[in-house]
């Protein structure tokens, strides 16, 4: 079967645009110390800009606001608007709230619960609500989200909330949170979970602190990208707050995953060119012992490597989201665990030999490549640590692989299966020797 990642010269123009976009008006506002809020006011002219031309929450179906661009469309756009933290938010696809409108449109969708368009989806949509998700807790392998403690407990009309979560993106800022709990702890834990809609400021909601990271190692509360830790304590919501149908937590975030770590995956890949560009540029202006950087073979190696490493990660993600496209998520799992895993490593890797060949330079605050590298390291582990993703294609790959007592390439015995079976060929072509 024929992969075709070609898109039509209509949209082509839009990402033309798009890359302009990004470097002319996106990248200058990186340099300034803006509050969120600030940021939104600033960006303004220029989501209004994205809506005027249809690019505004793309990821979305034409009846929720979006494009139905598909997966191939999207990567693509996501590899420009990756290459600045800025860009989604700019374009309206910003995490967690990218994904979060996702769930609640897949699960109205389920359910026909239109009232949670009104009171949740739209408003988030038009920017006048933030959300966070919250599922990973301390106490468990975020690895293994199996072992959630956290339970929903049905009284009447309510479910009554208890547990213990952190790593709740925008917790401290959201006005609501999306929770992943334990309704049934008696059937199989992915038959056993629900996601529940939690107003932030519902009594027993407890925002503890932002946790800092080594993305952003400063201590600080209620700033925008922090990953808050919560309790819940007996918080109590409508039963009509749940996502969906009960029981399809797992269902729900599967499907908000796969597509998440396509655009993870384009979004590093920009990343990754913006640290080659500074890389090569560096290498053909700075002069050592003699010669230019570019002319010392060790540098050479390390843009002929990010090269080929960058390449071969840009058509496996493309590969996966025409898969994905074309057959649904599920049948792209083992492309979209490959490029998670493999795409992380090329991003690390391209921003640290940025920095190497910057020298001084690369490890100051003067470059963005220091924050590029300490956010890079989470690439990592959200969305699935990369032994989990690697462990999802070791198995599913040596699922097609039957053992055999004699290694089916045995040569002495692979040669006397062949004498069986050609031995008439064989006693005519020796019979008159």
């Amino acid at each position: 079967m024929a992969w075709d990642f070609e898109t039509e010269p209509e949209f082509e123009t839009q990402l033309a645009w798009m890359r302009d976009l990004m470097r002319e008006e996106i990248f200058p506002l990186e340099t300034l110390d803006l509050e969120h809020d600030q940021l939104l006011r600033v960006i303004a002219p220029l989501q209004e800009e994205v809506k005027k031309r249809g690019l505004w929450a793309a990821h979305l179906p034409p009846e929720l606001g979006g494009m139905g661009f598909g997966q191939v469309r999207l990567g693509l756009m996501h590899e420009i608007l990756g290459q600045s933290p800025l860009g989604p938010v700019v374009f309206g696809n910003n995490a967690p709230d990218s994904g979060n409108a996702e769930l609640l449109a897949v699960g109205i969708e389920a359910t026909g619960r239109e009232d949670q368009r009104e009171h949740w989806l739209q408003p988030l949509l038009d920017g006048k609500l933030r959300s966070a998700f919250s599922m990973t807790e301390p106490e468990t392998a975020g690895s293994d989200p199996t072992l959630l403690q956290t339970r929903a407990v049905r009284d009447g009309d309510e479910y009554v909330i208890n547990g213990h979560k952190w790593f709740s993106s925008n917790g401290s800022i959201a006005d609501f949170l999306i929770v992943m709990a334990v309704t049934n702890p008696d059937v199989h834990p992915y038959q056993g979970s629900s996601m529940i809609l939690v107003p932030a400021d519902t009594p027993g909601v407890e925002i503890v602190r932002d946790v800092a990271t080594m993305a952003h190692p400063e201590q600080s509360f209620g700033r925008f990208g922090n990953h808050a830790e919560i309790y819940y304590r007996d918080v109590r919501v409508p039963v009509a707050n749940l996502i969906g149908r009960e029981g399809e937590g797992f269902v729900l975030a599967q499907k908000r995953l796969g597509p998440g770590r396509i655009h993870h995956c384009m979004r590093w890949l920009g990343q990754s060119r913006r640290a080659f560009d500074m890389l090569c540029e560096r290498a053909v202006s700075r002069r050592a012992h003699g010669s230019l950087l570019a002319e010392k073979q060790t540098v050479q190696n390390w843009v002929a490597d990010s090269m080929a490493e960058m390449h071969a990660a840009r058509l496996m993600t493309l590969h996966a989201a025409w898969k994905m496209d074309r057959e649904g998520a599920s049948a792209a799992r083992l492309e979209i665990a490959m490029i998670k895993y493999y795409g992380a490593s090329v991003l690390f890797n391209v921003i640290d030999r940025a920095i190497q060949v910057h020298g001084a330079l690369g490890f100051s605050c003067d470059l963005p490549l220091e924050h590029m590298y300490r956010a890079a390291r989470a690439a990592r582990i959200y969305d699935g640590p990369d032994e989990v993703h690697r462990q999802t294609v070791a198995r599913r790959t040596l699922s097609n692989y039957t053992p055999h007592d004699v290694p089916s390439e045995h040569i002495p015995t692979r040669r006397e299966a062949a004498k069986q079976r050609f031995a008439h060929l064989l006693d005519e072509a020796t019979a008159n020797l």
